[in-house]
Formats: C-alpha cells, structure tokens, sequence
C-alpha cells in the first residue's frame, strides 16, 4: 500500500484531531493510502516535544522551513493559526510539497487566491479542513439531495452557536485577534456553514448581513489552548477587533432562500452546528450535538403518520459507516477528521484533487467578505463582486 509521508504545523486543538486521524485511518481504512507520520512543528520547543511523543510523530522542530527541505515528506499539514497559513501554504507548494491546510484557508479573499493560483502551478495536491461535510449524517443529506428527492429545494438555514466566551473575564486569545484570525465568530464558525451550504444546495450569489461585538476589551491571557485560556480579570486588557455574532441572510444561484447565523455568545450551546433544509418533497434536519442523526420528512408519507422521522446513519449503507462499528453503535467529532484524511490519501493515491480543496475555500473566503462588504455599507451585496 502507497505511503504518504506527513510533516504537521501545529500541535494544539486541530493539531491533536489531525494527529489522533492519521493515527486511525491505517487501522480502519486499510485500502487508502497509509499516512506516516514524519515529524511535527511548533514554536514551543519542549511544548512540541512532549507533543510529538504523545501524538506519535517519529520527530519535531521549530522552524517549519525545516520541513520542506526534507525528502522523506510528501504533505505539509497546516493547523496553525490563521496569519500563518499564506506564508507556510505557498512555501510548500514551491517545493513540491501537498498541502492540507485548516480553515479559513487565509485572512483574506486575496490571499486565498494566491494561495490557490500557487498550488496550482504547482501541479500539487491540496485541501482545506471543512470536516463537517465528514458527519455521515451530513453525507445523506447531501445524498437525498442529489437523488432529488426533497425536490426543488427552497430554504437552507443554519445556525452554529457557541457559549465559551460569555464571560467578560474570559482572555482575548488569538481568535479575538482580527491580525492572527481574521474574523471572528464570521469565519470561524461561519465559515462551517457556508461551506456545508455550498456542499449541499450550490453556489451563494447575494448576501446582506450585520454582526456586533458585544464585549470590547478583555484581559490579556497567560496562556492558551484551543478555546482555553488562563489570565486574570484585573490584568491589563487588550482590545477585542473581531466580531461576536455575525448573521445574514443569501440567496443561492439556484433560486433557494438561505439564512445563516454564527455567535459565541449562546449560553447552553457548546457546539451547536445545525441547518434545515426544505424542498418541494421534503426536509432534513441535522444537529452536530447529534450528529449520527439526520430528521428526515416526506411529503409523500401516509397523511396518518407524516412528521420528522429519525435516521441514525450508523447502518454500512451509509458513508464511512462500514468501517466503523455494528449498526447503532456511534461515532463522534474526531471520526470527521478520520474521514477528511481517508479522502486525502484517496486522492493522493488516485492522482486526482481531494474535495474540499482550495477552489472551495476561495468560494468559502468570498462569501465571508462579501457579508462583511455588505454590513460595512449596509446593502445587498453581489458575491461576484468580490
């Protein structure tokens, strides 16, 4: 079986998921492309050390330049924050190098551009990390569209809300930061719902938006990880510069409705990802918090016992399924990073473009900047303006 051999930037919140996929797609996906992992890379010297022993990369460094030089690496997996992408994206498609790279794929429309026309010219592999397309759920969704039957579809809406930073104490980690993340509740977890809408229901071709932060300094942390952060709240503050909560509604390309709403600020939502669907035949329904399930209606159903039926998409007719367990036995978050990786060393090793890829997160990038265009001048704006 092919080898392709990984070197990781990136050790925190994605680089654990990325580590713990690479580590099962071997186990559970005999048939793909078996990833090796070669070395990881983060500023922290003894923090990536202990990373790489317990993650079980065979080795680590500090500079990730170091990685590219090497011959024994065929991908460079890219989970630092958002301001280092662009740089690190583009060295590695100059040396030959396959690039999976965590979204959004860059702080700006321009940058992910460049960073697509690189891995282009290349001729190089490359891929950005929308896992929840993985749910199988997800994949039926997406299946019951395609097989027509929910019919012309009419309304897609979705809401990703969150709670972790409610508290005014909570620090202003890097995600606050527009500099390092580019926007906040916006890209970060809107970014999900736009690129489910564009997997599932097409192409966005308008949108009109509006967003607020609600808290506008925090104190400066001492440390962080992931959505955990250390300080105190009589420390000096530093200024939140991204937004909160961010909603607006769009029109697709093919006709549909589509609203959407992504906010921090949603006490009892740890990670609520949802959207429902609604077509001339039909509806789906799917929650991340349960996200074997899909709620799936009919119109064609007997009048006596119409209403939302539930699918636990754990059964080997569904996607991904047939690897895992006995039907009803679930899988969670981590199998979407699991699955991410199986479609990258598919198509590593059948020489084709994995998907989602960079064309998808310039779609994504589009998007998200056209909303912001649209809550700066208060207006309809046309996607293909940007």
């Amino acid at each position: 079986m092919k080898q392709v051999r990984v070197g990781m930037i990136g050790y925190k919140f994605m680089g654990k998921a990325h580590s713990h996929a690479y580590r099962d797609v071997p186990m559970f996906f005999p048939k793909v492309a078996r990833p090796v992992m070669k070395a990881i890379c983060g500023r922290d010297a003894q923090g990536v050390a202990q990373a790489a022993e317990q993650f079980g990369w065979e080795g680590q460094c500090t500079d990730w330049r170091e990685l590219l030089k090497r011959d024994d690496i065929d991908v460079i997996d890219i989970n630092a924050p958002s301001d280092a992408h662009k740089e690190i994206a583009l060295a590695a498609a100059a040396a030959g190098k396959h690039v999976f790279c965590e979204k959004p794929l860059a702080l700006t429309l321009a940058d992910s551009r460049e960073m697509l026309k690189a891995a282009e010219e290349a001729g190089v592999k490359h891929m950005v990390g929308f896992n929840y397309r993985f749910a199988p759920a997800v994949q039926l969704a997406k299946k019951l569209i395609e097989e027509g039957r929910l019919g012309q579809i009419y309304h897609f809406r979705a809401w990703f809300l969150q709670d972790w930073i409610v508290d005014p104490d909570f620090p202003l980690v890097w995600r606050l930061q527009k500099e390092i993340a580019g926007s906040g509740s916006h890209g970060d977890l809107g970014a999900h719902l736009i690129d489910l809408a564009h997997f599932l229901v097409g192409d966005l071709t308008e949108v009109i938006g509006m967003s607020d932060t609600f808290i506008k300094e925090r104190p400066l942390p001492t440390s962080m990880t992931g959505l955990s952060a250390k300080g105190s709240k009589d420390a000096p503050k530093g200024a939140v510069t991204v937004d909160d909560a961010t909603l607006f509604l769009a029109r697709f390309a093919s006709g549909a409705l589509g609203s959407f709403e992504a906010t921090r600020f949603a006490p009892g939502h740890r990670c609520t990802n949802s959207f429902e669907i609604n077509g001339s035949k039909g509806s789906v329904k799917f929650d991340f918090e349960r996200m074997n399930e899909l709620q799936v209606y009919f119109t064609d159903d007997a009048d006596d016992v119409q209403g939302f039926r539930r699918v636990l998409a754990t059964d080997p007719s569904h996607a991904y399924a047939e690897a895992w367990w006995p039907p009803g036995h679930t899988i969670g978050y981590e199998h979407t990073f699991i699955h991410e990786i199986v479609e990258l060393m598919q198509a590593i090793g059948e020489d084709r473009q994995p998907v989602p890829n960079f064309v998808d997160g310039v779609k994504c990038q589009q998007v998200l900047e056209a909303v912001e265009l649209s809550i700066a001048e208060r207006r309809w704006v046309q996607v293909e303006e940007l």
